[in-house]
């Protein structure tokens, strides 16, 4: 039996079920730690809204909720104009999730969930050493929505995976990376390949790689 909500029934909601249903509703989603840093403190954050959008230049959207309440990760990120992502790999998802706890502005994620903060010497925010795929990030655009939710775009300025996992034609398999994916607000999925296609054209048949 299907389930019909209008949008009075979804209005009328209760609050923490009204959010887990629309956030299960765009899908599977990428599983993405932001590393960030007030100059002192190191600081980790989980998110689900992780977008591409562009290659040249190379931009990646992410988008932050409301800043109603201290954000640590966003103040940062404003404060210090840039950011690392990092896939979340499979094999430490509970570490990854519980960085959404709210700890204290002067207490490092990294160190209360046991992940390890790693510098490069040309960027000043923290990467995630345990992760496979890591992407080092200046902000190039920053906006609020209109639901006050903020959407931070930033350009791609170092970029770290494992060779093997590029093939010739520039594609990351991050399922080789076991990079994991969420769905809602809580629940960690790992993947497995259906098909990759050859590009698309009319009136050519597919042909799988």
């Amino acid at each position: 039996m299907t389930k019909q909500f209008t949008r009075s029934d979804i209005d009328a909601l209760a609050q923490r079920y009204r959010a887990n249903l629309i956030n299960s509703l765009s899908g599977f989603k990428s599983a993405t730690v932001v590393g960030t840093t007030d100059g002192k403190t190191n600081n980790l954050a989980i998110v689900s809204s992780v977008v591409h959008i562009g290659a040249n230049p190379p931009l990646i959207g992410m988008i932050m909720r409301p800043h109603t309440v201290t954000r640590d990760t966003l103040s940062n990120i404003k404060q210090q104009g840039c950011y690392t992502l990092n896939h979340v790999s499979t094999e430490w998802v509970d570490k990854a999730h519980q960085t959404s706890a709210r700890y204290a502005p002067d207490e490092s994620e990294f160190d209360a969930v046991g992940l390890t903060p790693q510098f490069s010497e040309s960027f000043p925010a923290p990467f995630v050493k345990e992760s496979q795929i890591k992407l080092g990030l200046h902000v190039a655009q920053h906006f609020t929505l209109l639901n006050e939710t903020e959407m931070v775009i930033g350009e791609v300025h170092e970029l770290y995976l494992p060779e093997n996992i590029i093939d010739e034609d520039g594609y990351a398999d991050i399922e080789q990376a076991k990079t994991a994916c969420i769905s809602g607000l809580d629940s960690y999925h790992s993947t497995t390949r259906i098909a990759q296609f050859s590009y698309a054209k009319p009136d050519v048949k597919l042909t799988k790689k």
